[in-house]
């Protein structure tokens, strides 16, 4: 991004007794870009005409003033009232995830160890919704204990056997469904609604695991793999967890060629193989039987390349497989047990992990599955 010719109060001071063109000529600017300025200082609550001149913090944006006049018709006292600007806080977020990751230790990039790799197929390893960070008591969801220690093992011991299975595909796709992270804050509890979560230990323990669980999966792949990409979905439980994973492990791997990690903070990501078009999104924000409309509008181009067309979605961890109109959307179910939530809302579904293997020219060509049951004893040590 460019940077501004004005700071603020630069901008402030021409405006002040000005009209927009006066002002646009102080400041050497297009009358447009004046307005565009203005507008912006008014929601941060600053438009002197109008009274309002405390200026709201970054990351907020003004929702309304009242203002008590005076006889005279002179302001006597202001109520500012404010809301979160979730565009800006999340840019906030961005920022500061950039900077904090800027001094990361990185890997060293590794040779390809054997050039008998396979160029037309894409192996894809769609992780439904990992929670990393729940705990469940079995004796109340009927189904099995989980917390940190049961995550890390099941979750890097599935990845490691489907690519064990799996060909030497010269490319890997690493897709994080979304909710990779159970609890998004230090309360334990979702951004949205504020509902109680049952959470294993405090949440520096959370993502330590988190982000080791990711990096051992990227290893796994590297193993059997010529190149790796990495997208983590934006979830409903992870909406910062999700960008901020993404830029330290693209920092971690920045000297590694071999692995790209898609830093996006779209809603929807896409991959394409030959003829194949992937897209990516966990589900809570955009129903399925709208997701054939976003991917031709967004990928209108690559639409027209492509002959098979797949979404992979979490969010609902059970697994569905709808076939529409030039594309098929599928949701993926999880390792993880159920927690106390499901359990007491009646959901019931099968734990698994699948590895999805795609030809240039052929689509879909075969797929395994991998379940917690199979990872006890020998495979999960």
């Amino acid at each position: 991004m460019p940077a501004r010719k004005h700071d603020d109060e630069t901008i402030k001071a021409a405006l002040v007794g000005r009209t927009v063109a006066a002002a646009a000529k102080l400041l050497n600017l297009h009358e447009r870009n004046v307005y565009a300025h203005k507008a912006r200082l008014a929601r941060q609550g600053w438009s002197p005409e109008h009274d309002m001149t405390k200026t709201v913090p970054d990351g907020f944006r003004l929702k309304g003033t009242s203002t008590l006049y005076d006889e005279d018709g002179k302001a006597k006292l202001q109520w500012v009232k404010t809301t979160i600007d979730q565009e800006r806080q999340a840019e906030l977020i961005r920022e500061a995830c950039e900077a904090m990751s800027e001094d990361l230790p990185q890997v060293k990039p590794r040779a390809v160890k054997d050039a008998g790799y396979l160029s037309q197929l894409l192996a894809a390893y769609p992780i439904g919704d990992a929670h990393i960070g729940m705990r469940a008591w079995g004796e109340e969801t009927q189904g099995s204990d989980w917390d940190l220690a049961i995550a890390e093992r099941v979750q890097c011991g599935a990845m490691a056997a489907l690519v064990d299975m799996a060909p030497a595909c010269e490319q890997a796709l690493i897709i994080n469904c979304g909710d990779w992270f159970h609890a998004d804050n230090m309360e334990g509890t979702t951004s949205r609604s504020g509902h109680i979560l049952d959470v294993d230990g405090r949440y520096a323990k959370m993502i330590r695991v988190g982000v080791k669980v990711m990096r051992q999966c990227i290893e796994s792949a590297l193993m059997k793999h010529a190149r790796v990409r990495v997208c983590n979905v934006i979830g409903n439980h992870d909406d910062t967890g999700a960008i901020w994973l993404s830029i330290a492990l693209s920092h971690i791997y920045a000297n590694e060629p071999r692995v790209t990690i898609d830093t996006s903070p779209a809603p929807f990501m896409y991959h394409e193989h030959g003829k194949v078009l992937i897209g990516m999104h966990h589900g809570h924000s955009c129903k399925p039987d709208r997701l054939p409309g976003v991917m031709a509008t967004d990928q209108a181009q690559a639409w027209g390349r492509t002959e098979f067309r797949y979404w992979y979605i979490g969010h609902v961890h059970h697994q569905s497989v709808k076939e529409y109109s030039g594309v098929t959307v599928e949701s993926f179910n999880t390792l993880t047990a159920k927690d106390a939530y499901s359990a007491w809302g009646g959901y019931r579904a099968q734990q698994n992990m699948k590895c999805i293997i795609h030809h240039a020219e052929f689509g879909e060509v075969g797929r395994h599955t991998v379940n917690p049951n199979m990872l006890k004893g020998e495979v999960a040590a």
